[in-house]
């Protein structure tokens, strides 16, 4: 029996180890702690690792950066732990990058790392002092809000109604060793809008958008993950045998949340290396305002790069055969709770889906409270 061929990799491949390899050893580890929104916890859980590493596994850990404000058990956690002091610039707190350098800590720990730094400061951005802390082979364990990436701002601005002045590249959190969903209720944004308690209504709004943000939380947290993946298969030269082979399907009418439905089908699409699709099936007798709206639905599909599809006939028979026909995977439907004729005709369209779809995991998604 012939020997089998040995498959030895080629010398840009070695190249690309060797640097990967050298790039570890003398850079620091980088660990994230990501709230999908203020109040769940992080800075807590920041510190609060930082006080184990260092009782625990008796690691040498300095704090480099904290927020103005904090509650009150967490003004206590910080009390545990060496501060190295800000620089004051313009009158605001800088990190004291060439102090850490000097001091050379096994760990710091950096809150607030999306802030801007003032004017004269030796970076603009906070996130790119901790990268010269992590090039200067020092550990930092960090935190920042989901409202702070930059990629993320528009939706969380749809869902919010908020736009952050202070931000950072989704690029930075893929340089992550190490990413947590900082995943506890969010009591104080429940309890209070703009300091004033919410009544039940504003409580279930409420509700809804931080389980929006909380979606957009884990899939960044996952795609930090892949891409993590992708890089290890790389420089291993180990052959990738898994993606482009979710597509996913968003279903579009005039009174779907098409901008939701949308994102998400767009990221569990690039997720999953895969395709996204957007289809309507042509209905009679739409008012001009709901054409408008279905009009200006299918156009936002397709600046998210969707391929677009108007089908006829009975829409569960139609949106399955395309499905069946480009080897769709994931179906995402709008589901109205209101009562009246277009609850009763798309409500039993969507049951009838969810029946035929065999194969295919569909995703329903309740509509807005003003759709």
């Amino acid at each position: 029996m012939p020997d089998e061929p040995i498959h030895r990799p080629s010398p840009e491949r070695l190249l690309e180890q060797v640097e990967e390899q050298e790039r570890k050893t003398r850079r620091g580890r980088l660990k994230i702690f990501l709230g999908y929104a203020s109040g769940v916890g992080k800075s807590f859980q920041m510190l609060d690792e930082g006080r184990r590493r260092r009782e625990r596994n008796r690691e040498d850990v300095v704090v480099g950066a904290v927020q103005p404000h904090y509650p009150p058990e967490v003004e206590q956690l910080l009390r545990r732990h060496e501060i190295i002091p800000p620089l004051k610039i313009n009158g605001e707190d800088v990190i004291d990058v060439d102090t850490i350098l000097r001091r050379h800590p096994e760990v710091v720990l950096i809150d607030g790392l999306a802030y801007n730094n003032p004017p004269a400061s030796r970076s603009a951005k906070r996130w790119q002092d901790v990268k010269e802390l992590l090039e200067g082979g020092i550990s930092v364990i960090t935190s920042v809000n989901l409202r702070h990436i930059e990629e993320c701002q528009d939706e969380v601005e749809r869902i919010t109604g908020k736009r952050s002045r202070q931000t950072l590249p989704k690029s930075f959190l893929e340089e992550a060793d190490d990413i947590v969903i900082v995943d506890a209720p969010a009591d104080a944004s429940l309890k209070r809008v703009n300091g004033e308690p919410v009544s039940t209504d504003a409580l279930q709004v409420e509700e809804h958008k931080l389980s929006r943000l909380r979606e957009m939380a884990l899939l960044i947290a996952a795609e930090v993950v892949d891409r993590q993946l992708e890089s290890y298969l790389r420089v291993h030269g180990i052959e990738q045998v898994w993606g482009m082979q979710e597509r996913v399907l968003v279903c579009i009418t005039p009174r779907s949340d098409a901008a939701r439905i949308l994102e998400s089908g767009r990221r569990n699409a690039e997720r999953f290396h895969g395709e996204l699709f957007a289809v309507y099936v042509k209905q009679s007798s739409l008012s001009k305002e709901d054409e408008a709206i279905l009009e200006r639905n299918l156009d936002q599909a397709r600046e998210l790069g969707a391929e677009v599809k108007l089908l006829k006939g009975d829409p569960v028979d139609a949106i399955i055969q395309f499905s069946r026909d480009r080897g769709v995977t994931q179906i995402f439907v709008g589901h109205s709770l209101k009562k009246g004729w277009w609850r009763r005709f798309w409500g039993n369209t969507v049951d009838r889906l969810i029946r035929s779809a065999e194969g295919i995991d569909v995703i329903v998604y309740p509509l807005a409270p003003h759709s």
